[in-house]
């Protein structure tokens, strides 16, 4: 008998493995793939010697994790590349927006706009150690810095759009936010919205929008080989499908969906818990694609060059379109792009002189439609001569995400949708959001607080739910 089982590998299913394995329990992980990685691989999708991030790629949510800053990956190979810039985000017949690691920097960027970022952000930069603890945990208990969290949480719990616009004056400070905001993947004019925008802002400012070196394999890799330092077990190829199929153990976590646990765990699950999962609500999908380059980015712009990530979208009101028709069931035409240029500053991405491209669109859940010609427009927009570099091209849409990595539910990156009636209390609105009621079963993925994310806080959580419950049993 193990004390614990974890299905999936992913960076929430590693963490909360470590975070039992430290206590001296007897952990095994279970994977469905050859390798372990869950959202976090590597692979050569286009031409021999271009290595591509299948799914995330910049990683500062990583850096920035309470649990995971406190283990010693580096030990296994993990190291971050810094971009010169975070993010850059063009325009329109205009410098693009950059946004500097140097907060004062950044406001150099937005004119009549300086000091409203500089209100904005700076509070919450300067006690980000204290506020990201809050912020990255359940609402099961008070928080231990209630102004700063209260401050946030007025600016936070508003729309994107409607902080954006009574916030800023200018094109350039409402779009900058507009494209940090938009990777909620949800309507812009949605309350919360502006939280994740906040987020991202406060932590590119004082972490960075860091990528590991030789891919984002190497960070469940180097999660991988500590658990098995601290004598856990991992079995990959190995597919569960109901709960018959696993040894005897004292509390068993999953790192699946809420749709993969009921086909699991079936008739294992109180009729009212099992309803609450049948009603968990998934978010909008993505339509991704990764190019092979004979060259750098064209950008018109050419500091462009020198940003991990640029957002391709334009103004607010272009973005606030686009997530706007998403919601609303259609593929939109000019999509805002996230785009990520790793071999820019990661020469083990690509062949000498040549280069890779990791873009990504929004699209409705489930979508089939081929969103290649509307990403690719929105990149020449912004890079003339962009397609004359293509060599090679892979594209995944919302299905072929999925059958990737099965809790993509219809393209959903994020685990399930990230609204207020799911973001702080997902997936069944209980005060202990990891424990399934009267079992002994648990969910560690990012269906739980705090959501999606490289940041490993709902395996975290997860297992300590657990070890709080085995401690109740043992005792």
């Amino acid at each position: 008998m193990y004390d614990a089982i974890i299905i999936g590998s992913g960076p929430n299913g590693l963490a909360a493995a470590i975070a039992l394995a430290q206590k001296g329990l007897s952990v095994k992980v279970f994977e469905a793939a050859a390798t372990v990685g869950g959202g976090t691989r590597t692979q050569e999708l286009t031409l021999p010697g271009f290595h591509h991030d299948v799914c995330s790629a910049i990683h500062p949510m990583a850096v920035g994790s309470p649990f995971l800053k406190t283990l010693p990956l580096e030990q296994y190979g993990l190291e971050w590349i810094h971009p010169a810039y975070p993010l850059a985000h063009p325009l329109d017949d205009e410098p693009a927006v950059i946004m500097h690691r140097s907060l004062n920097d950044t406001i150099q960027e937005l004119g009549a706009d300086a000091r409203a970022y500089h209100a904005l952000f700076a509070p919450y930069i300067e006690h980000w150690e204290e506020l990201a603890p809050e912020l990255l945990s359940p609402l099961n208990s008070l928080p231990s810095h209630p102004l700063l969290m209260s401050k946030f949480g007025l600016r936070a719990l508003r729309s994107a759009e409607g902080l954006a616009d009574t916030w800023f004056q200018t094109k350039r400070a409402k779009a900058l936010f507009a494209g940090l905001a938009a990777h909620s993947i949800l309507p812009l004019d949605q309350i919360s919205t502006s939280a994740i925008g906040l987020v991202l802002g406060i932590i590119g400012h004082k972490i960075g929008w860091p990528l590991p070196k030789g891919g984002s394999h190497k960070i469940t890799k180097a999660l991988a080989a500590h658990f098995e330092s601290l004598g856990g077990e991992i079995e990959t190829e190995a597919k569960i499908e109901t709960l018959r199929e696993l040894p005897q153990a004292k509390v068993i976590l999953f790192g699946n969906t809420p749709k993969q646990i009921l086909r699991i765990a079936g008739n294992q699950l109180p009729d009212s818990y099992a309803h609450k999962l049948r009603s968990f609500k998934y978010g909008a999908g993505v339509f991704k694609i990764d190019i092979a380059l004979g060259g750098p980015i064209p950008w018109k712009d050419e500091r462009c060059g020198q940003a991990g990530t640029v957002h391709l979208g334009g103004t607010l009101h272009e973005i606030v379109q686009s997530e706007r028709q998403i919601g609303q069931g259609v593929c939109p035409q000019k999509p805002y792009v996230l785009l990520t240029q790793q071999s820019m500053f990661d020469s083990s991405r690509a062949p000498v002189g040549k280069h890779t491209v990791w873009a990504y669109c929004h699209v409705p859940n489930g979508s089939t439609q081929d969103m290649t010609e509307p990403i690719l427009r929105q990149i020449e927009r912004f890079a003339p001569g962009f397609r004359d570099l293509m060599l090679d091209y892979h594209t995944m849409n919302t299905s072929a995400m999925e059958a990737y990595n099965p809790n993509y539910i219809g393209g959903d990156i994020n685990g399930g949708r990230q609204d207020i009636t799911q973001l702080f209390t997902r997936p069944a609105g209980l005060l202990n959001p990891y424990n399934i009621p009267g079992t002994s079963m648990f969910i560690c993925s990012s269906s739980t607080p705090p959501g999606g994310g490289v940041h490993g806080m709902c395996g975290y959580h997860a297992a300590q739910a657990a070890l709080k419950y085995l401690g109740t049993k043992q005792g």
